[in-house]
């Protein structure tokens, strides 16, 4: 299990953030933008917003948090704020992008308009084929016996899902954009689609097929089109989720700030029974957060030796291990990419976690209620992974590389 540890937070590629809390925190000279507001537990939250409006514009409430993001235009704003006995602390509202490692970025430009051409010379999809991830984590083996991962409902939190995609469409369910409600879930990006098929792209003849081609994908939408995005709005998809009884979380992203609303809300979600899956980072060095988070799963990046990928983050908070190398997956609109990254390796360890769940608790039922809770299923998932490197559990691969057959059996 990992230990508490405090680092500092980045999603994917790299993140502008603050200091967690002191009272407030500065991050440009005039102290103006977009900040959050975390009120005290004896406050009045009705009056309190209210109170706050009255000094700057409230752009949104974070029931899960008890906080209120705002924005700020003058460093005599802040000062109002700041003087209310309301206010437990005020923050800048980080900002994070998805990361990919370098050399699959210009990767996936051309292979992206590979496929672009393709479509437009021929609308039928290629032959479907088995990821070398899929295959690697044993999940065809688990199909064999029934089990596709109906009717599980997994959440990715991300830039959102193409809703066009015939290798997905049929399996999503619902979603959120948190950043700008209006315009829809579908994704601008292409990172989100691509972790969606690696988790659930369907069963057919076409393209490819994720670990738990049966699951229900729901598209959490918290980053724009460029890869990037406000912690606040990774707040409000948690909240979604816990709204909509989703039962596992896909997060390949992070960043290198501990920041205390977000690991509340990923306490919050926890608690609510979600497995929160996590992309350790791809800086070679400290575990990002939220993986770094215990309430997580922190997954790093293995090639198809079983190597650690050189870019993989590591430390005591790695739970499991993936693959994450040149891992072929669905992409925005109705393309397909190779990409590399522990963003790749989390859907890997999350379609193995839908394949538990749809499986008998067993003897792992320590608390008796008859379904799997996430502290269960992350045990079982550590139990049963293929150890790599030093006997048990490490820096590099945690436990060891996920096993879906062995984790339902």
């Amino acid at each position: 299990m990992k230990k508490y540890i405090i680092f500092s937070i980045f999603l994917l590629t790299f993140s502008l953030v603050v200091p967690a809390f002191a009272a407030v925190q500065n991050s440009t000279p005039e102290n103006i933008g977009r900040k959050v507001i975390v009120w005290r537990e004896s406050a009045d939250i009705t009056r309190a917003r209210a109170s706050a409006r009255s000094h700057a514009t409230e752009l949104k409430y974070l029931p899960l948090v008890r906080a209120s993001v705002v924005e700020v235009t003058s460093s005599a704003e802040l000062a109002a704020l700041s003087a209310s006995p309301d206010v437990a602390s005020i923050s800048d509202d980080p900002i994070a992008t998805i990361m990919l490692v370098d050399r699959d970025r210009e990767r996936v430009i051309h292979e992206s308009a590979r496929a672009s051409a393709r479509n437009r010379r021929n609308a039928t999809p290629p032959p479907q084929s088995i990821p070398w991830g899929i295959t690697d984590i044993n999940a065809p083996a688990v199909w064999s016996g029934g089990n596709t991962g109906d009717p599980i409902k997994v959440g990715v939190i991300d830039t959102g899902i193409s809703s066009s995609h015939p290798d997905l469409i049929a399996n999503i369910k619902g979603g959120v954009n948190t950043i700008k409600p209006i315009r829809g879930w579908n994704d601008d990006n292409g990172h989100g689609s691509h972790v969606a098929g690696t988790i659930a792209a369907l069963n057919n003849t076409h393209g490819v097929v994720g670990g738990a081609p049966q699951a229900d994908l729901y598209a959490i939408k918290v980053l724009n089109s460029a890869g990037s995005g406000y912690y606040s709005d990774i707040i409000e998809g948690l909240q979604w989720a816990i709204n909509n009884n989703l039962q596992v979380v896909n997060m390949s992203l992070g960043g290198t700030t501990n920041y205390q609303p977000l690991h509340d809300a990923i306490t919050a979600a926890r608690n609510a029974g979600i497995l929160v899956v996590a992309a350790a980072g791809n800086s070679g060095g400290s575990v990002i957060y939220p993986a770094a988070y215990p309430e997580a799963i922190a997954v790093s990046a293995l090639d198809s030796s079983h190597a650690l990928a050189s870019w993989s983050s590591r430390g005591p908070e790695v739970d499991l291990s993936a693959p994450g190398v040149s891992v072929y997956s669905t992409y925005k609109g109705t393309g397909y990419a190779t990409l590399s990254g522990t963003s790749m390796a989390t859907p890997h360890v999350v379609a193995s976690a839908v394949l538990l769940l749809n499986s008998p608790i067993g003897s792992y039922d320590t608390n008796g209620n008859g379904h799997w809770d996430p502290s269960e299923e992350v045990q079982k998932l550590e139990d049963t992974a293929t150890d790599l490197g030093a006997s048990g559990p490490d820096s590099l691969f945690g436990f060891g590389l996920v096993n879906a057959l062995a984790a339902v059996q």
